[in-house]
């Protein structure tokens, strides 16, 4: 077995396992929408930045953070891979690590753009109609976001040994790259506490190149934005990566 046809079976095996968990589809987009029409909607009726209706302003926010809770989530398949002996036939295989990382990335990274996708099409429901050639410039920037994302969810899941302490690390990272990334609110005239947090926050260059692709408000020039993004994913790639290399079964 070539790298190129290992690679293809381990994205093939998580890409089936994502399209036979049909409620695993469903409640990715549930939380989403639920944000964009209470949280949005609510805040939206009396709240305004910039010129932006609050749920506008807020809708490449919570793309991002579809794309951050699916893809951190998702490093939890490791451990179950590792308890039903599954992840011991994959790595005795004549295949190397780096090759079943870079298939785990790829199968983390397609459903989450299924998921990122189905969310953009929902934008046209509350007014977003996005420009086929801007549709496809976020879907390209939400993966780059979701490479460096799913691949720091492998990193923490090759590194735990049970599902609820991945849970738990999982939530104490997630929460705070999603409140302090500017997801919610303008980055401008902050407190400097709390500015210096979302300027070392990487998601928050996710969320700003978006909403600038989006809606045309952005905080930051767009080269650094993009730097940012793709440091951050050669990093967390290398982590997951090397997680991956030591990682017993």
């Amino acid at each position: 077995m070539s790298e190129i046809e290992g690679i293809y079976a381990v994205w093939l095996r998580e890409f089936k396992v994502y399209i036979r968990e049909k409620e695993r589809v469903i409640s990715s987009l549930v939380s989403p929408i639920l944000w964009l029409v209470a949280f949005g909607t609510g805040l939206g009726s009396v709240v305004a930045i910039e010129g932006v209706n609050y749920r506008t302003y807020i809708y490449p926010g919570i793309l991002i953070m579809s794309v951050l809770f699916s893809s951190l989530f998702y490093g939890v398949y490791v451990i179950w891979d590792r308890k039903l002996d599954f992840l011991k036939e994959v790595l005795v295989a004549p295949l190397s690590r780096v090759s079943i990382f870079i298939g785990k990335v790829l199968g983390g990274c397609t459903t989450v753009m299924i998921q990122t996708a189905a969310l953009l099409v929902i934008g046209y429901l509350i007014g977003l109609y996005l420009a086929p050639d801007v549709f496809l410039k976020v879907l390209l920037l939400l993966f780059l976001i979701s490479v460096a994302l799913v691949s720091l969810g492998l990193c923490i899941g090759a590194n735990m040994r049970s599902p609820e302490g991945f849970m738990l690390v999982a939530n104490f990272v997630i929460w705070p790259l999603f409140f302090f990334s500017g997801a919610l609110f303008p980055l401008s005239n902050l407190p400097p506490w709390l500015s210096s947090i979302t300027t070392i926050n990487p998601v928050t260059y996710g969320v700003d190149i978006v909403r600038g692709t989006i809606i045309g408000i952005q905080h930051f020039p767009p080269l650094a934005d993009l730097g940012v993004i793709l440091v951050f994913s050669l990093l967390a790639f290398a982590a997951g990566t090397w997680s991956f290399k030591r990682m017993h079964d």
